[in-house]
C-alpha cells in the first residue's frame, strides 16, 4: 500500500490516543500522515453565529489540533492537515476513498457525545464504508 495514513482528529482524548497509534504505524511503515479535521455543517453554523469573525473560528480549530500537531512534530513524522467540510463520517469516508490512503486511524468517540448516542458513531460509519483498513482506538 503506497498511500498515507489518514488520522481523523477533533482534539478529543480519543483522537489524541489515535494520534499516538497513527504515529507508531507511520514509523513502522515509513508513511506520512494526513490529519483530517472535519468542520461539521451544524457546528459551523453555530460558530459563525457565536464568533466575532473567521480569525476566531480558525484559531479555535488550530487549538483543537495543537496537541496532535505537537505529538507529530516531536515524533518527527511528516504530516499535513486537511480541513474537510460536512458530516464527519461521510466526509472522512469520501476523502479516504478518493485519495491514496493506506490506513484510516480514528478514535472510538469524539467530542460530540450526543451524535454518538443518537446517530451511531463516526468510527462505525467509517469502518463500514471506507475501502482501506481502519484502526479504531479506544
Amino acid at each position: 500500500m503506497n498511500g498515507s495514513i489518514l488520522l481523523a482528529s477533533d482534539g478529543s482524548a480519543h483522537a489524541l490516543r489515535a494520534a499516538e497509534e497513527a504515529i507508531n504505524l507511520a514509523k513502522s511503515l515509513s508513511k506520512d500522515i494526513v490529519v483530517a479535521y472535519v468542520v461539521d455543517y451544524d457546528q459551523s453554523k453555530k460558530d459563525v453565529l457565536h464568533s466575532t469573525g473567521s480569525l476566531e473560528r480558525e484559531q479555535k480549530r488550530k487549538k483543537q489540533l495543537q496537541t496532535t500537531e505537537e505529538k507529530l512534530q516531536s515524533a518527527g513524522i511528516s504530516y499535513s492537515i486537511k480541513l474537510l467540510h460536512g458530516v464527519p463520517g461521510p466526509a472522512i469516508v469520501e476523502y479516504a476513498n478518493e485519495h491514496e490512503i493506506s490506513y484510516v486511524v480514528l478514535g472510538s468517540r469524539g467530542l460530540n457525545s450526543l451524535q454518538e448516542m443518537v446517530l451511531g458513531s463516526v468510527s462505525h460509519k467509517v469502518a463500514k464504508r471506507v475501502q482501506c483498513p481502519v484502526l479504531i482506538v479506544k
